[in-house]
């Protein structure tokens, strides 16, 4: 049986080319290739590619590297070729071909694709939290959201959640109603986190209408009246008054406007409270 020895070395965790790898050598059949791999990873000096070479010859092992700063993967290139190690390197041919092609230096910054993938994983977070914390379903997310928007029915609660969760921010949305009583906790979140989103009742009253329409339902219905509207209105300033955030006027902006207007101020209230 051959036993088969690979020293996975990079500048970050190695990930990459252990899963190539093994990849490769799941290709052969285990009872004739017995293979164990080391990894050695955040090599970032000489010295460090000076010991995984010194491993290498003393286990006359195969070297897999992904290095990304120029100067220690030409440093691994030439003590390779000085000592006739067997090696590959995962990320060195492509680098130089896009450096060919593109008009622009790379970052040269190991374990940008983890940093990456964690942006991802929060934004799905926050895409998720909306999901669940949508129209203030369970108060128990005020304590963990990034940005509570508060609002009377037709202010594009939900649309602003999920715009907002695309940029990472976990929002949950309260619907202001006269006849519902707030959750208790939302006079204990911190202020600078809350915004409440106002509309003209001019604005309110044609979105109203339009919607009853699409119900199917006669547009003299109270839900569009100007009496309930102004109700509404004037319990909404009330408690706003009462919790002490910013206000945004929604009346005549796009979604994207009024989300960057929200991100302005939770970055202006996160830099005063830092």
């Amino acid at each position: 049986m051959e036993n088969i020895k690979i020293i996975v070395a990079s500048d970050s965790v190695g990930e990459t080319a252990e899963l190539v790898a093994r990849a490769c050598i799941s290709q052969f059949n285990p009872n004739q290739c017995d293979s164990e791999i080391n990894r050695y990873p955040y090599i970032e000096s000489l010295e460090n590619v000076d010991e995984v070479i010194q491993v290498a010859k003393d286990t006359e092992a195969i070297v897999i590297y992904t290095l990304v700063k120029p100067e220690i993967r030409k440093y691994m290139e030439a003590k390779i070729k000085e000592d006739e190690i067997k090696s590959v390197d995962i990320m060195g041919p492509l680098m130089n071909i896009l450096l060919d092609k593109i008009d622009e230096q790379p970052y040269f910054e190991p374990g940008l694709v983890h940093q990456l993938d964690e942006a991802y994983f929060k934004k799905i977070d926050a895409i998720e939290f909306a999901v669940k914390y949508d129209d203030g379903k369970d108060p128990k997310g005020l304590s963990k959201a990034d940005i509570v928007l508060l609002g009377i029915s037709r202010t594009s609660k939900t649309p602003l959640s999920q715009y907002l969760a695309h940029k990472s921010y976990k929002v949950m949305n309260i619907p202001i109603v006269p006849e519902v009583t707030p959750p208790d906790d939302l006079f204990n979140v911190d202020p600078s986190k809350c915004i409440a989103l106002k509309i003209s009742e001019e604005k309110l009253n044609r979105i109203r209408k339009e919607r009853l329409k699409q119900l199917g339902l006669g547009d003299s219905a109270r839900y569009a009246t100007e009496q309930r509207i102004e109700e509404e209105l004037n319990y909404f300033h009330e408690l706003v008054d009462k919790i002490g955030c910013p206000i945004i006027d929604v009346s005549d902006k796009a979604i994207e406007e009024t989300a960057n207007d929200i991100i302005s101020i939770i970055e202006q209230n996160s830099f005063k409270n830092q």
